[in-house]
């Protein structure tokens, strides 16, 4: 589970992210949505602990970040819209240093399993300097797999893909979220929030514009004739004033 209490940063007299609050529960997709400058990258990083919040709180896992930060990484994976790997590691290598940091066991078991998923088994002894863009995203995201993070963070996933991967990474993030991981996948590709998410946030100068299930923003915002979260997503990001933030969905039973 990731759950945001009045998430706050400030730069300076600036706010990036104002009083920002939404609960992922585990199996669920949430799409965070927002024009450029809106505060999304902003948000995932204060929630992937490489910035401090100014105000706030964030639980991953139940493990709050502030208080226990090893703790609530260990269940988290980041992938961020720009890879960033070791020139001088493997593919392979990637993943084995990785479940050393990790201490993941059965990583022997994983690697393999992962390396055919991604579409990497063939690449698994070259160098990053000998992969494409969108091969370096997969050993990003085999990296992150590895120690089965139950809150996932998505920044741009389709970067750089190839129409075919772009299929099998769709099929990727949603075994995800069956097997229960709590997933962000933050997207201008509002037809791919919109095949996955199970709910949207939509954030307008770092504030909440509309929460919830992808049928209540559709039932909340949309007029007549909007046919998809793309009209309901401009009509917001328009406006001249934001519009009322719909209440938080309901807590699911246990």
């Amino acid at each position: 589970m990731i759950e945001v209490e009045h998430l706050s940063k400030l730069y300076g007299e600036f706010a990036a992210v104002t009083d920002l609050s939404f609960t992922v529960r585990p199996g669920e997709l949430l799409g965070l949505v927002g024009p450029n400058g809106a505060g999304k990258t902003t948000t995932l990083r204060c929630l992937a602990g490489i910035i401090p919040a100014t105000h706030g709180a964030v639980r991953l896992a139940g493990h709050d970040l502030a208080r226990d930060p090893v703790a609530a990484k260990q269940e988290l994976a980041f992938f961020s819209d720009e890879p960033r790997l070791f020139d001088y590691l493997t593919v392979r290598q990637h993943l084995e240093f990785t479940a050393r940091l990790y201490q993941v066991a059965e990583a022997p078991a994983r690697i393999p399993g992962l390396l055919a998923e991604l579409e990497l088994s063939d690449k698994a002894d070259q160098l990053p300097a000998e992969l494409s863009r969108g091969m370096k995203q997969k050993v990003q995201i085999a990296c992150g797999l590895l120690h089965s993070p139950k809150a996932i963070l998505f920044d741009e996933p389709l970067t750089g893909l190839d129409p075919l991967a772009i299929r099998r990474m769709k099929d990727t993030i949603r075994r995800l979220g069956r097997e229960g991981a709590a997933i962000v996948i933050s997207s201008h590709l509002l037809h791919l929030l919109e095949e996955l998410c199970s709910h949207v946030l939509i954030v307008k100068r770092g504030v909440k514009a509309a929460y919830g299930t992808v049928a209540d923003i559709h039932a909340q915002f949309a007029q007549e004739g909007d046919a998809s979260l793309e009209d309901v997503f401009i009509r917001i990001a328009t406006a001249e004033t934001p519009p009322v933030v719909p209440p938080a969905p309901p807590a699911a039973g246990p």
